[in-house]
């Protein structure tokens, strides 16, 4: 089993900066993909970004050029920085981690918790 931890989410105004953070810990050898998806009130949980242990990276288009996603292998960590934040980023936001990179959230077999990012306007 894997277990996933975040941090880092809160409150911002629209134009602002988060980072989040996600620790992965136990059957870490089973996990290749890490990244990070959203869920807003109403709405199905979408794919924000993903990356693999070497460094392949896969963005939602809402969010190029604004986020970041990156990866410390010997932490287990994936941290998602995220600029020039807006009301539509608010959501939970979820990490997810997998074998291999999904088409969908249905293929991610591990998820943290839940952190709430909200963007005011």
């Amino acid at each position: 089993q894997v277990q996933l931890v975040e941090s880092g989410g809160g409150l911002v105004q629209a134009g602002g900066s988060l980072r989040l953070s996600c620790a992965a810990s136990g059957s870490i050898f089973s996990i290749n993909v890490m990244g990070w998806y959203r869920q807003a009130p109403g709405k199905q949980r979408e794919l924000v970004a993903v990356i693999t242990s070497s460094g392949s990276t896969n963005y939602a288009d809402s969010v190029k050029g604004r986020f970041t996603i990156s990866r410390h292998n010997a932490k287990n960590t994936v941290y998602l920085q995220m600029n020039s934040l807006k009301p539509e980023d608010t959501a939970v936001y979820y990490c997810a981690a997998s074998l291999k990179f999904g088409s969908s959230w249905l293929e991610y077999p591990y998820w943290g918790q839940g952190t709430q990012v909200t963007v005011s306007s």
